[in-house]
């Protein structure tokens, strides 16, 4: 996290209560608890069972699995991670994850995960994530970002479903979350999350002082499950 425009958008701490007790302000959007993590998280996945395509892990699950030394590090970090959060407040869920649902209802765009996309919520609150074992998510300066609704072709499409609709076009917009998702600018850069780093990523929400973090899940490695420590 060199560049000039990843030390704007991210700040990044050595603790836990770093993280979560900083506010967001001015350009940067997206805190990190930067680490890097001593443990078998392999090891971990190997031997969890996938029961559809997103299978939620409880910690029960984890004490379960009969682990070497490095495993135990491993399961030992996650089960304090969920509790660092959970003591914060928030509701973690631990997912083993082949992929997620794809959005194929418009040809003209896409409002799935893996598109760039805002988190929003009615109320005060972030998004954490930590991905543990593979491939891990993306965020987006919102410099080098557009509103899809904001794309010519795209918008004209939009108003001609709007059309005969009784609504604003701004309600039926915000209704089917068009307006959360994202394209990259030509040359934009997009900053990978990396492994064992806990995020902390701006919501849009009605208190919320900056602009929310724009970010996407990756393209699963083939074959390879993900380990996401997510609320």
């Amino acid at each position: 996290m060199n560049s000039q425009t990843e030390q704007s958008l991210i700040k990044t701490f050595s603790t836990f209560d770093e993280l979560v007790n900083n506010r967001f302000q001015g350009n940067t959007n997206a805190f990190c608890w930067q680490r890097n993590l001593d443990g078998d998280f392999c090891e971990i996945v190997n031997q969890l069972s996938l029961e559809d395509d997103i299978t939620e892990i409880s910690a029960d699950n984890l004490l379960e699995l009969q682990l070497t030394e490095s495993g135990n590090r491993a399961r030992e970090i996650i089960l304090n991670d969920i509790q660092l959060l959970e003591n914060f407040g928030a509701a973690p869920s631990l997912n083993l994850l082949k992929s997620y649902e794809r959005d194929d209802e418009f040809n003209f765009i896409a409002r799935d995960v893996y598109s760039f996309h805002v988190d929003r919520s009615p109320i005060a609150a972030d998004t954490f994530l930590c991905t543990y074992f593979g491939a891990s998510s993306d965020i987006l300066p919102n410099n080098q970002a557009i509103q899809k609704i904001k794309i010519p072709e795209i918008l004209e499409e939009l108003k001609a479903m709007h059309d005969g609709h009784t609504e604003p076009f701004e309600t039926f917009v915000e209704e089917n979350f068009f307006d959360l998702h994202y394209d990259a600018k030509p040359g934009a850069t997009p900053i990978n999350l990396g492994n064992g780093n806990l995020w902390r990523l701006a919501v849009d929400h009605p208190f919320q002082e900056v602009l929310a973090c724009i970010h996407r899940a990756p393209q699963e490695k083939n074959g390879e499950y993900r380990l996401l420590l997510i609320c």
